[in-house]
């Protein structure tokens, strides 16, 4: 008798156990979603709108780390030419400006 009792309670436990089991993965995914990618999905939409947003003169940084000026911007074959030194200028596609560097550097 009591080992059909125990037996019963090992089969209730085993079957709670996994919607526990399911809760907790929920619970680690939300608090992963909220702490990484929502803050990594909002940084993009910051700098989508910085580039869509560049004018000529905006002092930038591009993904390579190369600090420069636009010189130009071309919307149809969405480059921005960026002039690293005097009289050197270099094409970048749009979607590798990442940063203003007058905000990043406010000394320089």
């Amino acid at each position: 008798m009591t080992q059909l009792i125990l037996a019963a309670q090992g089969q209730a436990q085993a079957q709670g156990g996994g919607w526990g089991f399911i809760i907790m993965m929920v619970l680690i995914f939300a608090i992963m979603w909220w702490f990484m990618i929502r803050p990594q999905q909002k940084r993009q939409k910051e700098i989508r709108k910085f580039q869509n947003a560049l004018a000529e003169g905006t002092k930038v940084v591009t993904g390579g780390g190369i600090y420069g000026v636009v010189k130009r911007i071309d919307n149809a074959a969405n480059t921005v030419d960026v002039e690293i030194a005097r009289g050197v200028v270099i094409t970048v596609d749009r979607g590798y400006v990442f940063a203003n560097a007058a905000a990043q550097n406010p000394n320089a």
